[in-house]
């Protein structure tokens, strides 16, 4: 299940990634630049997805009682 998370994570931070290049691109003209703004809110939204996908995973191990792994990340932070 950890594993299905981080997954989650890392396709959350790809997408914003490529949405603010995609955004910086559109950037270069005004024509685009309002799309641009859009790619830029998406990437914004993501980057909060990320988090929030983390905040989830913690919860559902908790509620499994998975405790120890909790605790172990907590001690390398």
């Amino acid at each position: 299940m950890h594993a299905l998370y981080e997954i989650a994570i890392t396709i959350a931070d790809f997408l914003a990634a490529i949405s603010f290049v995609i955004g910086s691109i559109l950037f270069f003209s005004d024509s685009t630049q309002t799309v641009g703004t859009w790619f830029f809110l998406l990437g914004s939204i993501m980057f909060f997805v990320s988090p929030s996908i983390k905040v989830m995973r913690e919860i559902k191990l908790a509620s499994m009682g998975d405790v120890d792994d909790l605790a172990k990340r907590f001690e390398r932070e």
